[in-house]
């Protein structure tokens, strides 16, 4: 039973969307995203920070590339950078102690059983299953890997020596279906037209230059190094990248498709839903039970939803009619959103 409250972001619903398109081609990974098979995928948005207007734009371009066919989801990253270094060289090490390129994946967009991928400039991978965000008690399942993963890192510039010129890296993953199906909707890959919850982030901590070697600033306040910047494709509002409801949303074009994304209504009724977990949970953690009075937690403010609200001692649901009236859609405590089709 969760009992800890739940920080609700400061930001309005709109998260980013891409249009992936099918690849051309076979993909030769070499961590270059100058060649032919790039050239159909468009850039997404430069990254911004993870808490959105509430902080300046970061300092460093960061942009992503997208493309998929029968076999993979490829994902092109460049990182604008004038100081390449890495230090991790064991798969599954903790690749944000080094600054890192991060891929966030939940295939079905319940914020339950997703992926989570980091690779940092030596090319050094860490993937992991998360089985529940943490605010819901985790756990991730360190142990979990992707199996027929492919990875490239391109350097431009020298790895690990301040005095070259150095401009940016790149990255390339080619990410197998059979591995991401494991946590998709029916247990099978997306169709034309369907789209996937995905973000990514980057990792990027300060630096210093001690005798000829990058070496983390430290905060002479406190004797350890300044915490990190993260830099983000679709903003979260709140400095942790474990809140999936934000992520961005990338649809899977068919071929000749000429596609167009538009927000579905039932994803406002979603975000909704989601809004009154957060104060639930937050309503607990303050008053030791849950709250059956949606209007208290609705607090005057105008919404789209007219929400049904079950409570025991230590659970709740809500729910709230589907756009099409067609089914329910329903949270609980642990933060699993879903779809219930209305028996007629």
């Amino acid at each position: 039973m969760n009992r800890s409250g739940v920080p609700e972001p400061s930001i309005d619903f709109a998260p980013k969307h891409y249009i992936c398109r099918r690849a051309g081609g076979p993909l030769e990974l070499d961590g270059r995203l100058d060649k032919p098979f790039w050239s159909r995928a468009a850039w997404t948005e430069p990254f911004v920070d993870i808490e959105g207007d509430l902080r300046p734009r970061p300092a460093k371009e960061t942009r992503v590339k997208m493309l998929w066919d029968d076999r993979y989801f490829y994902v092109g990253a460049q990182l604008e950078e004038d100081e390449i270094w890495a230090t991790l060289t064991e798969r599954d090490s903790v690749i944000f102690y080094d600054n890192d390129f991060e891929i966030f994946i939940d295939p079905d967009g319940d914020t339950h059983q997703y992926y989570e991928f980091e690779i940092n400039a030596l090319n050094t991978v860490w993937d992991l299953l998360l089985v529940k965000p943490y605010r819901d008690g985790g756990p991730p399942v360190n142990s979990w890997d992707l199996s027929g993963l492919r990875t490239a890192v391109h350097i431009e510039g020298e790895l690990n020596n301040p005095a070259a010129d150095n401009r940016m890296w790149s990255v390339e993953v080619a990410i197998p279906w059979t591995s991401l199906r494991e946590c998709a909707a029916e247990g099978r890959v997306p169709g034309p037209g369907e789209f996937w919850r995905v973000n990514f982030s980057r990792v990027q901590w300060r630096v210093d230059i001690v005798d000829g070697q990058y070496r983390k600033t430290v905060n002479p306040e406190t004797g350890k190094p300044y915490p990190e910047d993260n830099w983000v494709w679709s903003p979260q509002g709140i400095i942790n990248m474990h809140y999936p409801e934000l992520w961005g949303y990338v649809m899977f074009e068919g071929e000749g498709d000429l596609a167009e994304f538009s927000l579905p209504a039932d994803e406002r009724i979603k975000w909704e839903l989601r809004k009154l977990y957060y104060r639930q949970r937050n309503y607990y953690e303050a008053q030791g039970c849950f709250c059956d009075d949606a209007l208290l937690l609705m607090q005057g403010e105008k919404w789209v939803i007219d929400p049904l609200i079950e409570t025991t001692r230590s659970l709740f649901q809500i729910t709230a009619a589907a756009a099409d009236g067609s089914a329910v859609l329903c949270i609980r405590e642990d933060g699993r959103l879903w779809r219930e089709e209305r028996v007629t």
